[in-house]
This record gives C-alpha cells, sequence and structure tokens, in this order.
C-alpha cells in the first residue's frame, strides 16, 4: 500500500508499505480522509522518537475484520490499550501504561491508504455527517474532554489562547455550553470564524491579559503559551494546557501556588459526544478545512500544514 513514512530524518511517500493484516480484535480501515495535526509537525521535530507512518485524524470503511463491521463508515480513538490492567480497569484507557498511540507511539497512522485500528476503537460515524466533517472527530473529542475535566458554572468567564484548529474547536465547544468565552490570537481571518458563532475573539495584539478569567485553556501550541495563560488566570481559577511542545522550555510555577491555580492537562476525549456535535451541526468544523491534497502529494500537503497561520489541511485516499 502507499504511506506516508517518516524515519526519523525524511518523510517519503512509501509506494510498497505493507499492508496491516485484520485479526478478531483489529479491523483493517481504508482510509478516505486523513487530517494533519499539530502534533504530527511536532513528531517531525522529534517529539515522542516517533518512526513509522504518521496520521491519527481518520475516517474510513472498514474492509477486514468481524463481519457486523464490514462496509461500516467510521473514526477510530488513537489509544491502543491493553484492556487488563488497572489503569484500564478504571476506565482510563486513554493512559494505559503499555498503551500504543496511532501515528504517535508503536503504531502506524492514518496517512495511508489503510490502518489497522482495534475493533473496541472503532466508532460508526451518522448518515448526516460528511466526511469532511467526520475527519474532525478525534480533535473536537479532545475539545469536549475539558468538560469531563473541569466544572464551568454558568456564564464563567472563559480565555482561550490560540486560534489554531484545536483554539477554535475548544471555543465552540465552551461557548455551547454557556461559558462567555473570549479567543485570543494572531490571525483575523481565523478568528472570524468563531466571530460568526456569535464568539468574541481578540488579536493577540490588541489584548491585555488580566487575572480575571474563572478558566483559560491553552491552545497554541508554543513554549511562550503558558506565561500568558498565567497573566489571564484569577486566583482560584483554572488552567487548562492543550499544548503538547517538541522544544524544552522552562517556566516558573511559583505564581501557580501563590494565587492557588489549579493546572490540568488534557489530551483525549471520548468520541460519542463529538459525534453527537456533529451530528447535529452543533459545532462548525468545515470552515477549518485549509486545503485538500491527494495522499501521494502527502509530503507537499505536511509543508502546507507547517506554514505559520494554515488551518486543516487534509488527505485524501482517491
Amino acid at each position: 500500500m502507499r504511506a506516508l513514512h517518516w524515519d526519523g530524518q525524511t518523510l517519503r511517500l512509501d509506494p510498497a508499505y505493507p499492508t496491516p493484516q485484520a485479526t478478531a480484535e483489529m479491523a483493517l480501515v481504508r482510509v478516505r480522509l486523513a487530517g494533519i495535526c499539530s502534533t504530527d509537525l511536532h513528531l517531525l521535530r522529534g517529539y515522542m522518537g516517533f518512526r513509522g507512518v504518521l496520521g491519527h485524524e481518520f475516517v474510513g470503511e472498514v474492509c477486514a475484520g468481524p463481519a457486523d463491521w464490514l462496509g461500516k463508515r467510521v473514526v477510530g480513538e488513537i489509544n491502543f490499550a491493553c484492556g487488563s490492567c488497572t489503569v484500564c480497569h478504571r476506565g482510563l484507557e486513554r493512559h494505559c501504561p503499555s498503551r500504543r498511540v496511532m501515528g504517535i507511539v508503536d503504531a502506524d497512522g492514518s496517512f495511508a491508504e489503510y490502518v489497522a485500528v482495534p475493533v473496541r476503537n472503532l466508532h460508526r460515524v451518522p448518515e448526516t455527517v460528511s466526511d469532511e466533517e467526520a475527519v474532525f472527530t478525534e480533535p473536537l473529542a479532545a475539545a469536549f474532554a475539558i468538560l469531563e475535566q473541569v466544572h464551568l458554572q454558568p456564564d464563567a468567564a472563559v480565555v482561550v489562547l490560540g486560534d489554531g484548529k484545536l483554539g477554535l474547536l475548544c471555543a465552540q465547544v465552551l461557548h455551547n455550553v454557556g461559558a462567555r468565552v473570549t479567543v485570543v490570537g494572531k490571525h483575523a481571518e481565523k478568528l472570524e470564524i468563531v466571530r460568526r458563532r456569535g464568539l468574541h475573539a481578540l488579536l493577540v495584539s490588541d489584548w491585555r491579559p488580566q487575572p480575571q478569567a474563572d478558566a483559560v485553556v491553552e491552545a497554541t501550541g508554543s513554549a511562550a503559551g503558558l506565561t500568558l495563560a498565567l497573566a489571564a488566570v484569577r486566583p482560584r481559577g483554572t488552567l487548562v494546557l492543550k499544548s503538547t511542545v517538541a522544544q524544552e522550555h522552562t517556566l516558573s510555577l511559583a505564581p501557580l501556588v501563590v494565587h492557588e491555580v489549579t493546572l490540568i492537562g488534557s489530551r483525549c476525549g471520548r468520541f460519542p459526544p463529538a459525534l453527537r456535535a456533529l451530528a447535529h451541526k452543533e459545532v462548525a468544523v468545515t470552515p477549518l478545512i485549509a486545503a485538500v491534497y491527494p495522499l501521494p502529494a502527502g509530503v507537499e500537503a505536511m509543508h502546507h500544514a507547517a506554514r505559520p497561520g494554515v488551518l486543516k489541511v487534509l488527505l485524501r485516499n482517491d
């Protein structure tokens, strides 16, 4: 099969990469669309030391595996847990100490014609959700994870730092539960996407952070974002970290102690809330699509996605 492979030095399209095999526990999915994530770009800079096929955001069709899944249009959760350890038994499969992670840790990903996914990780896509919407399920689920981790009072003041893909999704999810959301970013055209959804948005050059927000979501993807986030959260407020950054950085944690700020790392989320939101058109995702490339042009697509200010670039497997 064709696959976009990273060997630690070079990203290239391999025209004859081994096709994964289906088993009773693993389904073989023919990828229809895959999304390039900021994490994929950080992997090319050394994050996690990954080697293999990149990609963890996808929608596809099951072509081999258990009979009741054949032909079904699906998305798949990215953490491949053991299912038998104490962490998994607590319902925390996303944190299984021996997990593999699609396209990130010890498991090939979705920038290929086919990807192997544990059957228990699959979710059927509602008929009312297009492929272009369904491919956003994984990052939208990550946005919904905030609601699992943070209890927001009605009318809570929330600042979302970052107008990238994840920041815009987080902002919409929080707005939909009644939070007074302010999105702070660098790109007027991207901020306009959430303004059209009724959210308040500011260019960072026009923003003067004050320690008044009940919660701040840091989704800038940069090492500098946490410093800005600390300046905007109120005493005993909550700071939610969404960025995974490859480079090392330092920060004084004293303000967290002095102001008794709750710091929460937030990663993956459950897929059902995201799929329901997509089915009911509660979140606008297609305006985030910047470009669609065929899989053979995957290297060019990655270069496009790495340009400053670019939103979602997709790979289509025709």
